[in-house]
């Protein structure tokens, strides 16, 4: 599979806001490259990374799409992620086994809520990015403005190295701050016109080019010594420079363009190739097996390893993804699943262009390929060479928030409707499947109300299943808002065979940061050490449901301080069921609170609607952040319980004839009033 060395590789995600232009700079970035020779547009709902027809009906990004192309002589291997926060799990998953990312930012908005996510996101798996000030041909956009919001709100060091030539309508190029030259795109053209600068921006290109040189000098001492000793920084300096200030995250290149005019996308690969790093640039992945940690490097020589970051369901069968970190993986050899112990044989090795496959025998570390024949792996599972185990880190999963009851409209479908809900928690970790104790309904939990609309959908579409939905319920928690102290609770339990017995005290308490926390503090081995672990595990079990509603409760410190055992009748078993009997019973004679999930809300609405929002907002008890005017409108950021925004986006647009638009992402949860009707 490998044509081009590993140095010549880039593994790489578009992260974006919704609408910041993802897609269409996905699409402008195959069609440059050669890999497609029509230009795919969302609205038309022609786009390669888009294909799914819900994304199409949609205009929306919903499933991360693998795509890869050539670029001077490299091989970029880029995902096309989603950017609305319903499907941040994709984001997630994505950026777990990616290099490098383009960060797209919308030239009028700047930085917006989801861009602040996506980019945490980043930071967290401490992934390099290049940015992209896009649709510098609208209305109101400003280069300045962006790059401003994004020193402001995400804090990286911006060093921007083009300026734009023209504004809004009469945007046609960039200028080119390393070389300092003029690339213009004449309507209809392919390609860029290269030529000087033109006069008019001569002086303010010298003056940014200054400003380059000093905030590189700055942060990377090559730069620094060439600076102080000529008072500028020669092109190879500053481009060693900045790829290093990438890949370090101690620099972020800004680069500006507008993907739908096809403008600034060359200058933008370039930077791609120049800036991002390859496979081989970053360090061994780590992992470990039996308590030992491990490495492998970026080797087709080295043991195999692989980490599956997504699975899917399609005509061609079964689809693991993978991204290859070591070794080499051929058609109908043996990899096991270390998370589960199980081996599979491999069938097919596609590499993968959104849905297009192309079948090869092999690949190699540093390939990201989807293979078929692996019937039981879920996405985070490691896979490897069995006699070389090794366990990845997974991507983090992210709690439901939002739940809706379904059932089959037929009762006869009962069985078909279970095995596809099976289906769909198997391609998506962040979607929770599980039966309401008091009224029998299955639940289906998710991320918000359209990643639940999008699966009931695709339950609709795929399995030809009619399936009714009930109203979305939001994830209440509870908490401990007083504790007790010295607890006693007995488990004695005699039916005729062993006995049980099982003695324990107890104390509970607020924890303010954090989910749980167990601490023991018996002496003299009143309770042996195997015993504690089981009263944890008990307490633990006992966490699931909560004392006023059933909800799984948060926010407490357990402190074993005393109890007793008895030769004979005294288990494992036991002491785990007396730890949760003793925490059920010892949360509801303290003080407990119920926990709201609450959501940050920017709401972009004409300045004449002002009001009425805001007093909308007032009405679903939200609490006003701040505001800022943007080119004719108003942006209002605010937070509000979730369980007041269903339907927040009908009322809206009737408030606002239609101009209003809201987007809004989990932050938390809070204490709700006293006698909230739980909903």
């Amino acid at each position: 599979m490998r044509t081009v060395p590993l140095s010549a590789v880039r593994n790489l995600g578009i992260l974006a806001h919704v609408d910041a232009g993802k897609t269409t700079l996905t699409e402008r970035i195959l069609y440059v490259t050669g890999t497609t020779y029509k230009r795919g547009e969302v609205h038309d709902g022609t786009t390669v990374t888009d294909f799914d027809s819900q994304e199409r009906d949609r205009g929306i990004t919903i499933f991360a799409a693998a795509v890869s192309c050539s670029w001077d002589g490299h091989r970029v291997n880029l995902i096309d992620t989603p950017g609305h926060v319903d499907f941040s799990d994709e984001v997630e998953r994505s950026l777990r086994v990616l290099d490098g990312a383009i960060a797209v930012f919308d030239g009028v908005a700047g930085v917006e809520p989801q861009s602040e996510s996506v980019w945490r996101q980043a930071d967290r798996h401490g992934v390099p990015r290049i940015a992209f000030v896009n649709k510098l041909d609208r209305a109101g956009a400003d280069l300045d403005a962006a790059v401003a919001s994004i020193r402001e709100r995400l804090h990286p060091r911006p060093l921007v190295v083009q300026l734009p030539i023209g504004a809004e309508d009469g945007f046609v190029g960039i200028v080119d701050l390393l070389r300092m030259r003029a690339l213009v795109w004449a309507d209809g053209a392919e390609a860029a016109e290269e030529g000087p600068i033109p006069e008019s921006l001569v002086d303010e290109a010298n003056r940014r080019r200054r400003l380059l040189d000093e905030a590189v000098a700055e942060a990377h001492p090559v730069a620094l010594e060439e600076f102080c000793a000529s008072s500028a920084v020669s092109t190879d300096t500053l481009v060693s420079a900045l790829r290093e200030l990438t890949r370090t995250g101690d620099g972020v290149v800004v680069l500006c363009g507008s993907a739908y005019r096809n403008r600034g996308v060359e200058p933008l690969l370039e930077a791609v190739v120049a800036y991002l790093p390859a496979p081989s640039d970053v360090p061994p992945v780590r992992g470990e097996y039996e308590g030992t940690g491990q490495e492998r490097p970026a080797d087709p020589s080295a043991p195999f390893a692989a980490l599956a970051f997504k699975v899917t369901s399609t005509a061609t069968g079964r689809l693991t993804f993978l991204r290859v970190y070591s070794g080499t993986i051929r058609t109908s050899e043996a990899v096991m699943d270390v998370g589960s112990g199980r081996s599979e044989r491999v069938g097919r090795i596609l590499r993968v262009q959104a849905d297009r496959h192309t079948r090869v025998d092999s690949a190699v570390a540093g390939d990201i390929v989807a293979v078929v024949g692996l019937k039981t792996v879920r996405p985070g599972a490691t896979l490897c060479t069995p006699s070389a185990p090794i366990l990845l880190e997974p991507p983090v999963v992210a709690d439901p928030v939002v739940s809706v009851a379904v059932e089959p409209r037929k009762g006869t479908d009962t069985e078909r409707l279970m095995s596809a809900l099976a289906r769909l928690v198997e391609e998506d970790p962040s979607l929770v499947v599980r039966t309401d104790r008091e009224t029998g309904q299955t639940l289906l939990s998710g991320m918000g109300e359209l990643h639940l609309e999008v699966a009931v959908e695709k339950i609709r579409r795929d399995h030809g299943l009619d399936v009714g939905v009930g109203r979305p319920r939001v994830a209440y928690r509870e908490t401990v808002a007083r504790g007790v102290s010295g607890f006693v609770h007995r488990h004695v339990k005699q039916d005729g065979g062993a006995g049980q017995f099982a003695h324990v005290v107890i104390d509970t308490e607020p924890l303010e940061e954090g989910e749980f926390a167990f601490e023991s503090t018996v002496v003299g081995g009143r309770v042996p050490r195997e015993y504690v672990r089981a009263v944890e595990a008990g307490c633990r079990d006992a966490l699931a449901e909560g004392p006023l509603g059933g909800h799984p409760v948060t926010g407490v410190r357990v402190t074993l301080t005393d109890g007793a055992t008895h030769p004979k009748d005294s288990s494992e078993l036991a002491f785990r069921a007396a730890g949760r009997f003793a925490l059920r019973a010892a949360l509801a004679a303290g003080a407990m609170t119920l926990l709201e999930p609450i959501a940050e809300v920017t709401v972009t609405v004409p300045e004449s609607a002002v009001g009425v929002v805001l007093g909308d907002l007032a009405a679903r008890r939200g609490r006003v952040l701040g505001s800022v005017v943007r080119a004719g409108t108003t942006v209002v950021t605010a937070t509000v319980p979730l369980a007041e925004l269903f339907g927040y986006a009908t009322r809206l647009r009737s408030r606002t004839q239609g101009r209003g638009t809201f987007t809004a992402r989990p932050v938390g949860h809070a204490p709700a009033p006293e006698g909230l009707p739980v909903r």
